[in-house]
């Protein structure tokens, strides 16, 4: 482990071998090793800081794909999730409470394929919206689906300054769990994000049935072809009425095993743990910052709800974490 750690600190990126290999000695000795050298990597890019987040829905429900862990899926989970839209001035006030909680980036979110007309306009606007509030310096984030060419111009072109699209899985397993659109035509949207000039934030979904394989598949794919600014994990809630309704919940030291083999894997990039770390971590949840870590969401997910932002930052200040802004993208 210490020569794995030695290679990193190096700037030499970890091959299959070596990722295998730091796993087969979790997976006979523990993570405590593995915990504490993504800790250091994380100190020493950066500090003893965390960067917050949060999203407001722009268009919640009605989705026609069919993934099979979404509540907003009418194929997979017909019913679950009423079709709403919220309204330009709702999204600003989420913004405004956001930057007052903390968080840089506000994230605005639809349901959906791919954005219709009306959906560009109306996420455009909002984002305008928000960037003309007084005092209100942070960060604009749409996820949107999939992208044309000509679509994440006009995102570039607006205030909007990073684009999210997570990739879910890998490659290989992505077909258990969606059919109904491509791994191929993810990356076509966060290649297209990229060249307009859109910072790029993709992660992935664990707990769905994927092995520890996929999850270094994922890491290698973020690392070597989609090269993202931000990378959110996110850990499978089981919504009642979806397909994955009776997935068996991951561990909680298996989940920072996770977070931590991605430090290694991608010991630059801002980590973000996002969705279900609340019920599946429980009282271990501060221990995402001890595995690699270096931001969270803040505040509720789009169907399920998160810790209260006061826990949340309460958590930050006993742990002696300073929140601070960050760049755009």
């Amino acid at each position: 482990m210490d020569d794995i750690g030695r290679r990193v600190q190096a700037g030499k990126p970890l091959r299959r071998p070596d990722i295998l290999a730091v796993l087969a000695e979790v997976q006979q000795q523990g993570p405590w090793k593995l915990l504490n050298l993504a800790n250091r990597l994380r100190r020493e890019k950066f500090g003893d800081t965390v960067r917050l987040c949060s999203i407001v829905p722009g268009k919640l429900g009605n989705c026609s794909e069919n993934c099979k862990w979404c509540a907003q899926s009418t194929p997979s989970a017909p019913g679950v999730t009423a079709l709403g839209r919220t309204s330009c001035g709702e999204i600003s006030q989420a913004a405004v409470a956001a930057r007052q909680l903390g968080a840089s980036r506000i994230g605005v979110v639809n349901s959906g394929l791919s954005p219709s007309a009306r959906d560009l306009d109306d996420v455009i606007a909002a984002a305008q919206a928000i960037s003309e509030t007084p005092g209100n310096s942070i960060g604009i984030c749409a996820s949107l689906g999939e992208l044309t060419d000509k679509q994440a111009r006009r995102l570039a072109d607006s205030t909007i300054v990073r684009y999210h699209h997570n990739l879910e899985t890998s490659r290989r397993f992505f077909p258990n769990v969606v059919t109904s659109h491509t791994y191929d035509g993810k990356l076509r949207t966060l290649k297209a994000a990229k060249e307009a000039g859109l910072g790029i934030c993709c992660g992935g979904l664990f707990g769905v049935g994927e092995s520890w394989d996929d999850r270094i598949d994922l890491a290698l794919t973020l690392r070597d072809e989609v090269q993202p600014d931000s990378v959110p994990l996110n850990f499978l809630v089981p919504v009642p009425g979806t397909p994955l309704e009776s997935a068996e919940p991951l561990e909680p030291m298996e989940i920072l095993t996770i977070i931590a083999l991605y430090r290694l894997i991608l010991p630059d990039v801002d980590i973000r743990i996002a969705g279900g770390r609340e019920s599946n971590l429980r009282g271990l949840q501060s221990w995402i910052f001890y595995a690699g870590a270096s931001g969270c969401m803040i505040g509720n997910y789009l169907t399920t709800a998160g810790q209260t932002p006061q826990a949340d930052l309460q958590m930050l200040k006993d742990l002696n974490l300073e929140v601070i802004g960050c760049k755009h993208p």
